[in-house]
């Protein structure tokens, strides 16, 4: 994760920062009057901006996921909650790029073989999954909805907008963009990665981190199945001290494998 850090001092990577924001604030706000559930997520295909930046703009993309959100936020009610977002956001945009560098290094993201197909399905796959076992767990936490409506709703909304529209756009922009050199690895010469065998430790830690995160967070929040070591005053709606305990661990596990990738 140093990148997230090292790309504020590149001043061509900051300005792609506030493009991929901009580009996903943009597309955000017109959408915060078409709810899907009322009161809880509205439809946005505004979440294939963060996947394609991802694959262009690379940690810059990922700071432009979170304030990107941020902005759209701003529009539709600010709350506790939206600290989680911040971070699901950084994640939906920092894991894609991330991913696809270990399984798919040197490939491009929009050849139409079998194989990158799925390769790019598992990668938006894990970064929707881990943005919305962020969303869902932080906000059951605060007792604001449970984890089975988010934590579900969160990743097919991102898959829809990832598997439809994501693809189109790659395909009209990536050449372009890489045949101009503006992709994040001919603005980041600099950066080194960590040791194949740590990424691929970290990958795992993050895939079995996110996986579990969401199982327990739905049967948990949904009064399904309660751990026999937890105290019963824990199984009561809305289970947010069942969450904090069940899930926490998870979250930060997955967290971690996303910083040794």
């Amino acid at each position: 994760m140093h990148e997230l850090r090292l790309m504020w001092r590149n001043t061509r990577m900051v300005v792609l920062c506030a493009i991929s924001a901009a580009l996903y604030a943009a597309v955000l706000v017109p959408f915060k009057v078409v709810p899907l559930i009322p009161g809880v997520t509205e439809l946005r295909p505004a979440n294939a901006i963060p996947i394609v930046c991802s694959f262009l703009f690379g940690p810059a993309a990922a700071w432009g996921s979170a304030i990107g959100n941020m902005i759209g936020d701003f529009f539709g009610g600010v709350g506790p909650g939206d600290i989680f977002g911040f971070v699901a956001n950084l994640m939906y945009g920092y894991i894609p790029y991330k991913t696809w560098r270990i399984i798919a290094d040197g490939q491009s993201p929009v050849m139409r073989t079998p194989a990158n197909i799925a390769k790019y399905v598992a990668v938006c796959l894990a970064a929707s999954v881990l943005c919305a076992d962020l969303v869902g767990w932080g906000d059951n936490l605060l007792a604001f909805r449970p984890f089975s409506i988010l934590g579900n709703i969160i990743i097919f909304n991102n898959m829809v907008s990832a598997l439809v529209l994501s693809p189109l756009i790659l395909y009209g922009v990536y050449p372009r963009v890489r045949a101009g050199r503006m992709l994040y690895t001919d603005m980041m010469p600099e950066l080194a990665e960590r040791p194949r065998a740590t990424r691929i430790a970290g990958l795992t830690m993050l895939l079995a981190g996110e996986i579990g995160a969401w199982a327990m967070g739905n049967l948990v929040s949904t009064g399904y199945w309660m751990p026999s070591f937890l105290p019963a005053s824990f199984a009561i709606s809305p289970y947010d001290k069942a969450i904090a305990v069940t899930v926490s661990p998870l979250i930060f596990i997955a967290l971690a494998g996303a910083w040794l990738m």
